[in-house]
This record gives C-alpha cells, sequence and structure tokens, in this order.
C-alpha cells in the first residue's frame, strides 16, 4: 500500500551506531501517532506519552489463519508459541520477559499475528532496548526447531482442548465453517486437530521465513518515550535487518453471495441451550460495518435491546449477546442466545430470528441510533484516553488495512444516521444472507451483494484526525511520592477518603468505593440475598429507570460497575474531570435509592440459574467449589459458608423481594466506608459533594469485622468426572496460618513468584508446559490476610484427562524438588527484578493505585509499608526463602482436585 507524507516537507531521522547509513522516513502523523518507514519495508508508529511511567512495545505481522493454505490450519497461531522459544542471541525469552517485569503476550487472528510487552520506562532506555533487540532478533532468528514444536504441540492441542469443553463456542465454529464454504474465515485460527498434531517442522520454518520479514510487520512503541529518541533506536535495530527478495500474493478468495439459510446442529453434553444465527457484512473499512455495530448495539443493548426485551424480559431466554467481526475481508455479525432445559430452543430460535426479520418493518429510530452512538463514542473516548490500550488494540486496525481506520472508524460511527442503519439491516439482515439450525428453502431466494473494501490509501490520504487529548503529567509512581501527593482524611459519619489529584491523558479520573457492614452474627443466612441487593441497585432507582442510569452514564463518559456481598460492597468508576460530580450524584441515587423493580428481580434470577446449570458440567467450575469448599470448612448459614451448585440453585430459587428491600434498608451507609479517587478532579468540590451526599448516611446494623480464621484441613485427593469434556482442570490447595507482616510474606510473594509465577519461565510453567507439553495454562499462587494470619497457596493447570497422572506426578517431583534442594540465587536475583518491576507497573495504572489507597485507608496503611516492602523483598536471601518455603508448604497439607472426562480418556495400565 503506498502511504502519502503528510509532512510540510520530507523529513528523516539517520539512525546512530552500526546502522548510521539508514534513514527513517516520517510518512504521517494523526492524533499524536507518527508513522515512519525503513528503506527495508519496515513500519513503525511512535506514540509518546509522558504521562505514563510504561512503555508499550507491540509488534504486528500481517500474518493470521486467513493466510494458511491446505493443511496449515492452526500454523500462524503455533508460529506465535514457538517464537517465545529463543533465539541464539535470546535463548530463554520467558526468563527475560519475567527479569524485565514485562506485562507480554501474543495473540493471533484471521488476519494479523501481535506480539507485545509492556514494560516500566526507564531514563536509559534499558527496558525499550531490550524489548527492541528482541523482537527485531526473533523477526528472523527463531530457532523454530523440531523439538520445541514436539512440546508445544501438545500444549497448543491442550489449548485447542479447553476450547472444545465450551458448546457455545464450538457451534459458533460450526455456525462459521457452514457460512463460509470457501474463505478461511470460516476455519478457527487454533486450527484442525490433525494439522496441530501432524504439521511438518519444514513447512513451519517456511511459513516462518516467508511471513516475518522486515516488509510484512508494523511496529508500534508507545508511553513515556523521546520520540526522536525512540526513531534512532528503532532504525538502529530493525533497518539492518535485510529487505527480502520474495515476494508476497494477496489472498485472493472471495466467498461467493450466499444463496440461501443454511443450518448446522451440534450435540454434545452441556446443560444450557443455545440458538444463534450469523450475517456476511462488508471488510471493516468499509462504511456499512459502523452502520451494522450500531445495528447490534441497538439490537443487544441492556436494557433497551430489542433482543432484550423480546428474549430475557419474557423469560424465553437467559441471555443474548451479538457483535460485529470488523476484518480485512469481508467478515460476519454474530448473534446467540442462551435457553435453559426448561424452556422451549425452538421458541427461542424463532423469537430470535423474527426480532431480526422485523426490522424492515421497525425500523430503528433516531433515538435508537443516537443512544447507541452515545455508548460507542464514550468507549472512544476512554480508549483514547489509554496510550497501553492504544499500543496493543493498534493490531486490529493494522490487520483489517491500515492503522489509521483506528480513527476513520470512528469518525464512521460518528456520521451514523438512523437511514443508514436501516439501510444495512435492508441489505445484509436477509434470510438467504443467513446461517442459522436450520435450513428452509425459498420459491424466491433474495442475495445479499458484499461490496469490495474501498481503497485504503485514498481513504487515508492527507487524514489528519481529531487534535490530541489533553496530556497528563510524568508521574513517579514511587511509594513516598504517591504518599506525599496523597490527601487523606474522614468525613463526619466515619467515611474514610484517600485523593491523588494529579494531570491524567484526557482528563481521567478512577474511584473506588468501598462499603463494609454487618457482623457474623447479623449475616448469618444472607449471604444470596446480600449479593442480589447489590446486583440490583443500577437496575433503577425511585426516580431513574435502569435504561435513563445507563444512557446518563454513556453521556457523562463513565464506566461504573457496583458489585459486592455478604460484608462488602464497592463501586468502581471511571470518568473524566468534568463528568466527575455528576457521575457521583447518579451513584450516590443507586446507593441510596434504588427501587429493585420485582421484573429485574426475575430477570437476574433467570440469568443466574442458567449460568449455574451451565457451570454443572464444567470441570473447572466444578473443581474450583470443590476445592473452595474443603478448604472453608464453615458451617452453613456462615457467611464465608461455599455453597455447591444445587443449594446455589436453591436459595436463588427462594430469594424474595422484601428479603433484599430490608437487607438494603438495615445495612447499607457510608459510616465504615472507604473511598479513594486518583486522576483529574476538583479536590474541595469532590470533598464538600460527597460530605453532602454521603457524609451523613449510615447504616443500621452494627459493623464489626468478620476474623478471617485458620483453619488447618486435612489433605484430600478428589477426583470429579466430567463425560464428553475435552479439558481437565487441576487445582492443588492448602491453608496457611501467615498474614502480610509477617517476617516470612515477602520471603513467601518472591519464592511463589519463582515457582509459578511470571511469563513461561516458572518452575512450573517450565516444566509442565515448556519441557513435557502438558498444559496451556499452569501456574501457582500466594495470598493472605492483612489483618488475620490466614492465607493460602494455590497450584492450577489446565490438561487432556489422559495426561492426569503425567500432570500430577510432575507437580509432586517439582514441589519435592523446591523443598528438598530450594531456589536458586540467580532465579532469586531474575524474580527480585522482574517482581519489582512489575509492581512498579501496577502502580502506573491509575485504576489499579486508587484500589491499592482504598485497601490502605482501611487497613490504616500508608505507602511506607509498601516501600518497606520491597526493601525486603530486594534484600532477600536464598536461606530466608527457602527457610519460609519449607516452613509453610509441605507436599502432606496439600489437596487435589481434578476434573475430566477420566472414564473415558485415561490411558489403562
Amino acid at each position: 500500500m503506498k502511504v502519502e507524507n503528510t509532512s510540510d516537507s520530507n523529513s528523516s531521522v539517520t539512525a546512530t551506531g552500526s546502522s548510521s547509513n539508514i534513514v527513517a522516513t516520517k510518512l504521517t502523523s494523526v492524533e499524536g501517532i507518527t508513522e515512519y518507514s525503513l528503506p527495508n519495508g519496515f513500519r513503525f508508529l511512535v506514540y509518546p506519552d509522558n504521562s505514563k511511567q510504561t512503555i508499550t512495545v507491540n509488534i504486528t505481522y500481517l500474518v493470521g489463519s486467513r493466510h494458511e493454505g491446505y493443511g496449515e490450519t492452526g500454523m500462524a497461531h503455533l508460529l506465535e508459541h514457538l517464537v517465545f522459544k529463543g533465539t541464539p542471541n535470546h535463548p530463554d525469552i520467558p526468563n527475560e520477559l519475567t527479569s524485565h517485569g514485562a506485562r507480554p503476550n501474543g495473540t493471533t487472528w484471521y488476519d494479523r499475528t501481535n506480539y507485545f510487552e509492556t514494560f516500566s520506562a526507564d531514563d536509559k532506555m534499558v527496558n525499550l532496548k531490550w524489548a527492541l533487540d528482541l523482537e527485531s532478533d526473533r523477526m528472523i532468528n527463531s530457532y523454530i526447531a523440531k523439538k520445541d514444536l514436539d512440546k508445544e504441540m501438545t500444549v497448543v492441542r491442550n489449548e485447542f482442548e479447553s476450547g472444545e469443553n465450551d458448546p457455545q463456542g464450538i457451534l459458533m465454529e460450526r455456525v462459521m465453517a457452514t457460512a463460509y464454504l470457501w474463505h478461511n474465515y470460516g476455519k478457527t485460527t487454533i486450527g484442525a486437530r490433525s494439522d496441530i498434531e501432524k504439521v511438518p517442522i519444514e513447512r513451519l520454518q517456511a511459513f516462518y521465513r516467508k511471513y516475518y520479514q522486515p516488509d510484512n510487520a508494523v511496529l508500534m512503541v508507545s508511553g513515556k518515550v523521546d520520540e526522536k529518541v525512540a526513531v534512532q533506536l528503532i532504525t538502529e535495530y530493525f533497518g539492518k535487518i535485510p529487505k527480502p527478495t520474495r515476494e508476497l500474493i494477496r489472498t485472493y478468495t472471495e466467498e461467493p453471495t450466499q444463496d440461501g439459510e443454511r443450518e448446522v446442529i451440534l450435540k454434545r453434553v452441556g446443560d444450557v441451550q443455545v440458538a444463534s444465527c450469523m450475517y456476511h457484512i462488508p471488510p471493516g473499512s468499509h462504511p456499512d460495518c459502523a452502520a451494522a455495530d450500531i445495528l447490534t448495539e441497538i439490537l443487544t443493548d441492556e436494557p433497551s435491546g430489542r433482543l432484550y426485551k423480546a428474549l430475557i424480559e419474557t423469560k424465553k431466554a437467559s441471555s443474548q449477546f451479538g457483535w460485529c467481526a470488523n476484518l480485512n475481508e469481508p467478515g460476519f455479525v454474530y448473534f446467540a442466545t442462551q435457553v435453559r432445559k426448561e424452556n422451549n430452543l425452538d421458541d427461542a430460535k424463532n423469537t430470535l430470528l423474527s426480532t431480526l426479520d422485523n426490522i424492515s418493518s421497525n425500523p430503528a429510530s433516531k433515538e435508537d441510533v443516537e443512544r447507541a452512538k452515545t455508548k460507542w463514542l464514550k468507549d472512544f473516548d476512554l480508549f483514547f484516553s489509554n496510550t497501553e490500550s492504544i499500543g496493543r488494540s493498534i493490531s486490529e486496525y493494522i490487520g483489517m488495512g491500515d492503522w489509521r481506520l483506528l480513527f476513520i472508524y470512528r469518525d464512521y460511527i460518528r456520521k451514523v444516521t438512523a437511514e443508514d442503519v436501516n439501510r444495512v439491516a435492508a441489505t445484509y439482515f436477509k434470510p438467504s444472507n443467513r446461517t442459522i439450525g436450520k435450513f428452509i428453502p425459498e420459491d424466491k431466494p433474495q442475495r445479499a451483494e458484499i461490496p469490495t473494501a474501498p481503497d485504503i490509501a485514498m481513504l487515508t490520504k492527507d487524514y489528519k484526525g481529531d487534535p490530541p487529548k489533553a496530556q497528563g503529567e510524568d508521574f513517579d509512581p514511587s511509594p513516598m511520592n504517591i504518599e506525599s501527593r496523597t490527601h487523606k482524611g474522614q468525613f463526619k459519619n466515619g467515611m474514610k477518603y484517600a485523593f491523588l489529584p494529579k494531570l491524567t491523558k484526557a482528563n481521567v479520573v478512577n474511584v473506588n468505593l468501598t462499603m463494609r457492614m454487618g457482623d457474623e452474627k447479623s449475616l448469618v443466612g444472607k449471604g444470596t440475598v446480600s449479593q442480589f441487593t447489590s446486583s440490583l441497585l443500577n437496575k433503577g432507582t425511585t426516580t431513574k429507570t435502569r435504561q435513563q442510569i445507563k444512557d446518563e452514564f454513556d453521556k457523562l463518559k463513565a464506566r461504573v460497575n457496583v458489585f459486592g456481598s455478604g460484608a462488602n460492597v464497592s463501586a468502581s468508576i471511571q470518568t473524566t474531570r468534568e463528568n466527575l460530580p455528576a457521575v457521583m450524584s447518579l451513584l450516590q441515587d443507586i446507593l441510596k435509592n434504588p427501587s429493585f423493580p420485582d421484573k429485574e428481580l426475575e430477570e437476574l434470577r433467570n440469568e443466574q440459574l442458567a449460568g449455574i446449570e451451565e457451570q454443572k458440567s464444567d470441570p473447572q467450575a466444578l473443581v474450583s467449589n470443590a476445592i473452595t469448599k474443603h478448604l472453608n470448612p464453615f458451617p452453613k448459614g456462615d457467611v464465608r459458608y461455599v455453597n455447591n451448585m444445587d443449594e446455589d440453585i436453591v436459595e436463588i430459587k427462594a430469594v424474595k423481594l422484601d428479603e433484599i428491600k430490608n437487607f438494603h434498608k438495615e445495612f447499607y451507609g457510608t459510616n465504615n466506608a472507604t473511598i479513594s479517587i486518583v486522576g483529574d478532579f476538583d479536590e474541595d468540590q469532590i470533598k464538600t459533594q460527597l460530605e453532602r451526599e454521603l457524609g451523613n448516611w449510615n447504616s443500621k446494623a452494627k459493623f464489626s469485622r468478620i476474623v478471617d480464621k485458620y483453619v488447618p484441613v486435612e489433605a484430600k485427593d478428589i477426583n470429579i468426572e466430567t463425560p464428553d469434556k475435552a479439558n481437565a482442570m487441576f487445582l492443588a490447595g492448602c491453608n496457611l496460618e501467615i498474614k502480610d507482616d509477617d517476617p516470612d510474606y515477602a520471603a513467601m510473594v518472591l519464592g511463589n513468584y519463582i515457582l509459578g509465577g511470571g511469563f513461561l519461565n516458572s518452575r512450573l510453567a517450565t516444566r509442565i508446559r515448556q519441557k513435557e507439553g502438558l498444559s496451556y495454562g499452569v501456574g501457582s499462587q500466594f495470598f493472605c490476610e492483612s489483618l488475620d494470619k490466614s492465607g493460602g497457596f494455590m497450584a492450577y493447570a489446565i490438561y487432556a484427562p489422559e495426561n492426569r497422572d503425567k500432570l500430577i506426578d510432575a507437580f509432586k517431583d517439582e514441589i519435592s524438588k523446591l523443598l528438598k534442594d530450594g531456589f536458586t540465587e540467580q532465579e532469586i536475583k531474575d524474580a527480585k527484578s522482574g517482581l519489582l518491576q512489575s509492581r512498579k507497573v501496577t502502580r502506573s495504572q491509575d485504576n489499579s493505585l486508587s484500589g491499592m489507597l482504598n485497601n490502605m485507608s482501611y487497613l490504616n496503611r500508608n505507602m511506607n509499608f509498601t516501600l518497606e516492602l520491597e526493601k525486603r523483598m530486594e534484600s532477600l536471601t536464598a536461606d530466608q526463602i527457602n527457610s519460609a518455603f519449607r516452613k509453610h508448604v509441605s507436599l502432606d497439607k496439600i489437596s487435589m482436585v481434578k476434573g475430566g472426562d477420566f472414564a473415558n480418556k485415561l490411558k489403562k495400565p
């Protein structure tokens, strides 16, 4: 694609060092993102944001499952895994990622593959240089070795098997395969099992050499970087890679216009019925896709959506959703609804289809369209305030055809009219363009002609976009700077506050409010009622309906969540400085004046029952419930008691509206609450408002903290049979007598980081995933309380059921080796660097920082606790860590729960 230079004159930057003769040419700049190119065809984007203390490096390769040939399904995704296996200069990439405190991942989709790392910024750009060296090196020097393929194939197969447990996901795969007869969008990105198992290494190596080249990649560096320095470094690391001599041929298979409604039926073990349908739509670069997205929002929004009203309010179904896949070539829009076994699936399916067909006779109104656009544009505004998210998500638009489609698509949304939405519905939402669970022949079949993509080069030529958003300050996330910038106090009724005002990108502010209520005696038997109470708060107040609340939050560009049960109810907010006062007023109305509509209670009840019924055959849910129940042996009725699924169903069916209203009246109030605010806000204004609106609201019930007792439990070994499930679940755990000011706490945190944390280089991941290829996801967790000497150790893994015994043997062997031989000095050195940098990255996220300050207010702590903890981590010795682990963890204390189709899949001796 030819890209026009939009600067006043051709500009260039020359790299220093070994690539001093290579020049980067500036191509264009849109809303703070600047694009450059190198002579070898490599393109890169730079997006500076000094308000972040992190940098995100994201490289996108223009190759995905769309580019795979016969016998190559899953190859792009398999290659994503193998690129983490190392190069001669970077032989242990997972260890490097962990030691640099990075938050990394790789993802594969139809049109692209990307790899990203987010890490803390430093003045000497050490982490950035490392990341650029890593990505430029593995572009052309990755091993892609047979020995790595043999191990990783089983890991990818396990990932494939984990998806096989989800009937709704499998139904979508079957619908896609039926809707796309020729195009590769009809094949899942993870590929066919046989291709995953049998792919020759030579074909995989050829695929890598063909597509992993500088002229087929786009790099983005975003965050706390100097643009000139970034350009020089990128040019130095990537400019020296030779330009390939091969020429890539664009994919040319076109899906023929669908000539009739198609049918697919899936039969598998499960507990919830599903009906779905799919329509073909244009490529994501076409403006009709924006109208399709708006139409989908009008149909599926809760509670105003037409499908929601037709399916959920009538109790024909328990949930519904829809989404548009905006792709490089003609994509799709997909709708689905879940139906409980006791309900009629055909009735729900016919309601789904008739609601979609009736758009022509009941067209979308201007009000419908404006409501949907308001939500979409709110999400865009909040998205553009997060440099890290842009740095990662830009890959979707690069895969779609050009990174500037991110801004063009937003512009498309702005321009959508009711006429556009109704035209799109009439053009594409035709039965002949639909794939569902039944084929119905027609006398006069209709056709839906799908337009081709517009000329993206012309579409993006001279594109400028909006002016850059407000920039935030260069904020130091060190513990003592946070402490010095935080203003603390208490309102008259006892509610504590912690305010950290600072300049942020796009004037964003984050709020966390936690209300604490009741005591061990008064909360007996009220677990389910308390959870329903919090879930219904935003479903209507005495002055506003659920829809009005939702619309108002969208107009105020606010993301608001209210959640909790038992003794704690929390609210989180993300909005902007100018909207925070109005958002807080609406939140206090939700908290203080809920109307608890009866129909909303029934919808919530129906939704929760369907969710539990779906989990009753799911290994992960069953195993998690079993071990949690075992490790928490509290009496029934106690707020800490763990229900089994049948008990949950009984209690959910029994909840009454009067119980919910009485619970709110008796227990809710802010006199034992804490609130924290981090970001751009008027502190005096908000403090006055909080005093007025929440400062006199007191709970009638006495609050007394419920002690989290340490309870020693006998180790158990439990197997749970889940027939016809391709993936199995393993959880192991024990209770520990420890809290976070214990002398052993820092050692346990760091030791667990080595054992089961980090990124693919922990001991458990190295052994069980990297070496033996038994699991896609494996790791461990250590956690404990702050006020009570009570904690726990947990380990987890997913795996094929036939590999259960191998997995258990490997887990036990690693724990035994650890307790016998201990951690090495090099492991500890690497873990200290990675963990401390990772903690710094966490404090750089305002939402995380707000939650941290909220919790510290409750504990009467300050950031000096964090500072001292990290000092202790820094000074830990191998003897201290080994001694702590041997003291608290042993195999004879650990319970193990396994769930899977062992009867049918476990190989007999």
